[in-house]
């Protein structure tokens, strides 16, 4: 559900009904998927230190971002 809100998955439902990929898997990096499926997991008053906060994660999506979906299935092909 999480995915299909961020726009990454499209749903059926039914006896022929799953879900599957609505962005090519090359162009979903995994600080997308981090994004969609982690909410806001902190909330801290102080101004400063949220501001850094903000800053430490959206650093961290970037760099998980340098990472697609598509690179990391191919990956774990080349490891069976």
């Amino acid at each position: 559900m999480l995915l299909h809100k961020a726009g990454l998955i499209e749903q059926k439902k039914g006896p022929h009904g799953g879900a599957k990929l609505k962005v090519a898997a090359k162009q979903i990096g995994l600080g997308d998927v981090f994004e969609a499926s982690a909410g806001d997991w902190l909330s801290i008053e102080d101004k400063a230190v949220s501001a850094w906060i903000k800053k430490v994660r959206g650093d961290a999506v970037a760099a998980m971002n340098e990472h697609t979906l598509s690179g990391v299935v191919k990956r774990m092909k080349k490891t069976k």
